[in-house]
């Protein structure tokens, strides 16, 4: 590997950590939370500490964990208990509260059962109680409570089918809203008449919270029709476990109450309050680019679809900016966010964001000066350790003097082991945050 790769190659992480670091959850929570006067003041809320009964905490999500220890540093012993879900394997800070674990991305027994403890807690919540709720990327797994005659063998089914068909987040979500009794809103039922107050850290393009760990706490637009026309589009009816195709057409038919929506009293209560998402992030790692000599460019924090068409679309994008004819004293850094999805057709190992790279790798192999990296904010991609990977245009060439061909690797979805190969996959280990992906492109 020559040194000018070595350096683009060093850049690139480190403008992604950078990223990272800037949707740190707990000083973003520490930023949302303040305490002015005997007042607990969030954004233009005040709740007067002296009339509160109990403050409880509790929520999931792979950012929740460090989120819990910001309330803590904020509200300390005037949190009266609680609990908090995060992903197995994640190092809990005791110092946030009582901890729980389940599984992510397809949910299991012991997240449920999790989650059966935190409606418990949620049952004994009153009117001059205040319940601080924290949600992020991964809580949708970890808060499952699966609806009368569902059981979690299917739960964890039509999880992997919707994920495995290429369906987005948002999909994903209005299904798994409709087969749940904490889902979509179920939790601020549970809750009422407490107040609420939900801190969230956006996973999802818009950072809508009626998709945000599938809305526990916010109205859900979507129905029961919704849920069979996703099914439908993406051809899985035969993979779809019976109880779950029943369960769907009976409240398509009105036998079972849909998810509650805006209108409903259950949300007077309630605030959902956006601390921490992509554009957040992208604008931290502009910041580091910057002061790496690159002049930066934020191109879109919406980027999703199809994970190829997006590598087509980034290196169409870059290739425009090399044959251009403006001339420019510094190089340029590309930065994008979102999250696109995969179909997955083969029993590789990897994810859409080493996906993504390696898509890449084929479309610039022979190009000089320019690098591209695409890494999950959480620190993982997909079915792999990995964040995501890092290429440049030799990285086709360097692949092919060992055996490896990029083509083959694609088909079956293995792009993690290509990387692996090549040591070039981009390795942080979970980061206790999840705000989707970034994506740069540095060109000189």
């Amino acid at each position: 590997m020559d040194s000018a790769k070595k350096t683009s190659f060093r850049e690139a992480e480190a403008i992604f950590r950078a990223g990272v670091a800037a949707v740190d959850p707990e000083e973003l929570v520490k930023k949302a939370l303040n305490i002015f006067g005997g007042d607990l003041v969030v954004g233009d809320i005040r709740y007067s500490l002296s009339h509160l009964r109990n403050i409880y905490l509790m929520g999931a999500g792979k950012a929740s964990g460090r989120m819990a220890r910001g309330v803590a540093s904020v509200l300390g012993a005037r949190i009266t208990g609680g609990m908090i879900i995060l992903p197995h394997g994640t190092p809990p800070d005791h110092r946030g509260g009582e901890f729980r674990f389940g599984a992510h991305p397809i949910p299991d027994r012991i997240g449920i059962q999790a989650t059966v403890e935190i409606m418990t807690i949620a049952r004994n919540a009153a009117q001059d109680d205040l319940v601080i709720v924290l949600l992020s990327g991964g809580g949708s797994a970890l808060l499952s409570a699966p609806a009368e005659g569902i059981l979690l063998e299917d739960l964890q089914i039509i999880s992997e089918v919707l994920l495995k068909c290429g369906a987005s987040i948002s999909e994903l979500n209005t299904v798994r809203k409709h087969l749940s009794r904490i889902k979509g809103g179920g939790l601020a039922r549970i809750l009422k008449p407490a107040l609420v107050i939900t801190l969230i850290i956006s996973d999802v393009v818009g950072d809508d919270p009626a998709v945000i760990a599938s809305s526990p706490t916010a109205p859900d637009p979507t129905s029961f029709r919704d849920c069979l026309e996703i099914i439908d589009r993406y051809e899985i009816r035969e993979k779809v476990p019976s109880r779950i195709m029943a369960r769907l057409k009976r409240g398509r038919g009105g036998m079972i109450p849909d998810t509650p929506d805006e209108a409903s009293p259950v949300f007077e209560k309630v605030r959902n309050i956006i601390i921490g998402n992509n554009k957040l992030a992208l604008r931290g790692a502009a910041e580091e680019a910057r002061r790496l000599g690159y002049q930066t460019i934020i191109i879109s924090d919406r980027i999703t679809g199809d994970t190829h068409r997006a590598a087509e679309l980034h290196c169409a994008l870059a290739a425009a900016v090399k044959m251009s004819n403006r001339s420019h004293s510094h190089p340029l850094c590309i930065l994008s966010g979102g999250e696109t999805t995969v179909a997955v057709k083969g029993p590789g190992l990897g994810g859409r964001n080493t996906e993504f790279v390696l898509a890449c790798a084929r479309k610039i192999a022979g190009w000089r000066g320019l690098t591209i990296l695409s890494g999950g904010t959480d620190g993982i991609d997909g079915s792999s350790p990995a964040a995501g990977a890092i290429c440049d245009g030799a990285t086709i060439s360097r692949g092919k003097e060992i055996g490896l061909n990029a083509g083959d690797f694609l088909n079956r979805n293995d792009s993690y082991t290509y990387f692996q190969a090549l040591d070039d996959l981009l390795i942080t280990g979970p980061t206790g945050t999840n705000v989707m992906d970034i994506r740069i492109l540095l060109v000189e």
